[in-house]
């Protein structure tokens, strides 16, 4: 778990992906649709993914589905979750609000 907070503490916005989702790449586009400055780390890709998306299970408290999305350092969730805060019109203000966009 200390990797994950490490890793989601780089960046406003970090993504949590797999290559190969659509829905993570549906996720990582209206995040950068934006112009949100984020880090997305593709799991699929990575030698240490496996216990990444370990952690990532422990964190949630859940099995994952992917991506799994944190913002300012906090945990948001999935894609459900950033397009529920999309639809409510509280992702953009969010956004700003950990200085990923500016606008």
């Amino acid at each position: 778990m200390d990797m994950v907070n490490r890793l989601a503490s780089e960046k406003p916005v970090v993504i949590f992906s797999k290559t190969t989702c659509f829905i993570s790449h549906t996720i990582k586009t209206l995040i950068c649709s934006f112009g949100a400055n984020h880090v997305a780390y593709e799991l699929d890709e990575m030698p240490n993914g496996q216990q990444l998306e370990r952690a990532l299970v422990v964190a949630l408290g859940r099995q994952t589905s992917f991506p799994v999305v944190f913002i300012g350092r906090e945990l948001v969730g999935g894609a459900d979750e950033v397009m529920s805060l999309h639809v409510k019109g509280e992702l953009v203000p969010l956004l700003k609000k950990v200085k990923a966009i500016w606008l």
